[in-house]
């Protein structure tokens, strides 16, 4: 995981990213958690998913590498378990949770056959990792496409394809067991990448740019510059709404998969 990316974008980002309700639920149901078991949130970020599983009396520890992400996390739930480590590499004994989430975060990990081996280790038997992410299928229809096409190719070429993440998966010893497509629903609180999908206009607010780290790390000012004053345009003329249309897909925006340690 890309631990400088997170300690520049960590600044504010609790302005725009906090635990979304249908989420936190769609990840509690699938984690199937137990009250006398202990969980990971992998990649925890600020640990706003951490809060919101462990506000359900789930025993949970938000793992992240980033310095000033953990800061802000014990900042602002004092209370809750935070430990500096990759998912490469979780410094704790074989078989110790039973289970964990991974939000957002597999295409910030520097080996990701290397992560699943060991996240495996850490879960115990029939133990499960909840993740959500997109794939670059899903990516590749998103209208953001049209507006920032370097950003956009820069990010999906970050993402590995859900065959790549079962085969990774199948080597470690975990096996998909579910899978949900996401649609971006209006009311989404947690404002990542395709948070604009049916209100463009929150691209125009540059602390939910901050927010999101292909805006924050992987755009060129000019293209963002451009690309923004164009939807602009093209929002007024009532283009956009063609170019929205072009995009339409019936994959799912993001993806909940659902692994299992045999």
């Amino acid at each position: 995981m890309n631990e400088t990316k997170y300690d520049q974008i960590g600044d504010g980002y609790n302005k725009t990213r906090m635990a979304d309700k249908y989420l936190t639920e769609r990840l509690t149901s699938f984690l199937q958690p137990q009250a006398d078991k202990a969980y990971l949130d992998i990649g925890c970020g600020t640990g706003n998913y951490t809060a919101a599983l462990a506000s359900k009396g789930i025993n949970i520890t938000g793992v992240d590498p980033s310095e000033k992400m953990l800061e802000e996390a014990a900042r602002r739930h004092p209370e809750g378990k935070w430990v500096k480590a990759s998912a490469e590499h979780v410094p704790v004994e074989d078989g110790a949770y039973k289970g964990a989430i991974a939000t957002l975060t597999i295409h910030h990990w520097s080996d990701i056959p290397k992560a699943f081996a060991e996240i495996s280790r850490v879960l115990s038997h029939k133990g499960r990792l909840v993740m959500f992410t997109a794939t670059p299928k899903q990516m590749e229809s998103y209208w953001l496409n049209h507006y920032f096409p370097d950003m956009l190719k820069a990010s999906i070429a970050q993402m590995p394809s859900l065959q790549q993440m079962e085969e990774a998966a199948i080597q470690a010893g975990l096996a998909v067991t579910a899978t949900e497509e996401y649609f971006v629903k209006d009311d989404l609180q947690d404002c990542f990448l395709y948070i604009g999908k049916n209100n463009p206009k929150l691209y125009f607010d540059e602390e939910i740019r901050k927010g999101i780290s292909s805006f924050a790390s992987l755009a060129h000012k000019e293209e963002v510059t451009e690309g923004l004053q164009k939807l602009n345009e093209d929002i007024q003329t009532v283009v956009f709404e063609s170019v929205k249309e072009r995009y339409h897909n019936d994959s799912g925006d993001y993806l909940f998969v659902v692994f299992e340690k045999k």
